[in-house]
């Protein structure tokens, strides 16, 4: 077969990834936008990010919706991200980032009865009152936050953000190695610290103070949604790391050539206590492996001694490969 024909045959399987990707960046931003409209917005939670600016500054000017204050906070980020990213990247977070507040403002006509209900963002007239969730608001923070977390993470993994704070996390990622999930988290505790101001305490507009707790609830809904997002791109667990010093190596290089069907490294290693050398055995395996791993060491060496860690990026063979250089990761 030739090249020219292989090129033929692949190339519905690159539409097909195209047009998928695509759509699962449209219905992310879909995810998150009811996420917010439904469970956060009506309770006046802040849980950071463009919208939760928004929501402050709709506090402060009731007649302007908060889909209206993402526009005016995209722009000059999304110039900054098609320049530090590339236009491809630049192409799908302004389509994002223009599909979303767009999406938010013609939801709330559907869900609310009349314009003082949206302006009011009034929960006992959401949806008839069959969502009105005011007396089980940390059920309604973990509901949305988690809402809002799945949807950021379908838009971050087609190579694309929401826009706003999504560009801002990357940015840190990218200039100062912070992950994804925790420059989200970093950057939003600023936007809920002026949430405690404005609604908390009541400051610039004619609330009585009474709502701070609704700040504590905001940070809820910041780690939660942080969770999640980490959750949808990178799995339900990481890959773990193990560091084991063991006088039984023979043994234990057996189980995880023959059984495990991988490989691992030796370190020198020295103890402090002792002025000893040993030999430290570095193996890196899934999640799963990990309790059958622990409970054959035990078996080999009960006095062996391991220390298991996180590892957050694993490629290589029987693991992830790498990725293109021009590729986009939120990790």
């Amino acid at each position: 077969m030739d090249k020219k024909s292989l090129l033929n045959m692949l190339e519905p399987v690159k539409t097909f990834s195209w047009w998928r990707s695509w759509f699962l960046i449209f219905l992310g931003c879909s995810i998150m936008g009811l996420g917010f409209e439904l469970f956060i917005m009506p309770y006046k939670i802040v849980p950071g990010g463009i919208y939760g600016a928004g929501i402050v500054l709709q506090s402060l000017f009731p007649d302007i919706q908060v889909g209206t204050f993402g526009y005016m906070f995209e722009v000059p980020l999304l110039i900054v991200a098609s320049i530090v990213f590339g236009g491809s990247f630049g192409i799908r977070t302004i389509m994002a980032a223009l599909y979303t507040p767009a999406f938010m403002n013609g939801i709330e006509y559907l869900i609310y009865p009349t314009k003082e209900a949206m302006k009011a963002l009034d929960p006992v007239q959401l949806l008839g009152g069959s969502m009105d969730f005011s007396n089980d608001l940390l059920m309604t923070v973990i509901m949305g936050s988690a809402v809002i977390g799945i949807g950021q993470g379908l838009v971050v993994r087609n190579q694309a953000t929401t826009g706003g704070v999504d560009i801002l996390a990357l940015l840190l990622q990218k200039f100062a190695g912070i992950k994804f999930s925790s420059g989200i988290f970093m950057v939003d505790s600023v936007v809920v610290l002026s949430g405690l101001i404005v609604i908390g305490f009541g400051v610039g507009h004619d609330g009585d103070g009474s709502g701070w707790l609704l700040s504590m609830y905001s940070l809820i809904a910041i780690f939660v949604a942080s969770r999640v997002v980490a959750y949808v791109l990178d799995g339900a667990s990481y890959d773990k790391m193990l560091f084991i010093i063991t006088d039984k190596h023979q043994e234990l290089r057996d189980f995880i050539i023959k059984d495990l069907d991988r490989s691992a490294t030796y370190l020198k290693a020295k103890g402090m206590y002792t002025d000893s050398e040993k030999d430290m055995i570095v193996l890196v395996i899934s999640r799963k492996e990990v309790q059958a791993t622990q409970d054959k060491i035990k078996e080999i060496d009960p006095r062996a001694f391991v220390v298991v860690t996180d590892a957050y990026d694993t490629y290589g063979e029987g693991f992830k490969t790498f990725p293109d250089s021009n590729e986009m990761t939120a990790q």
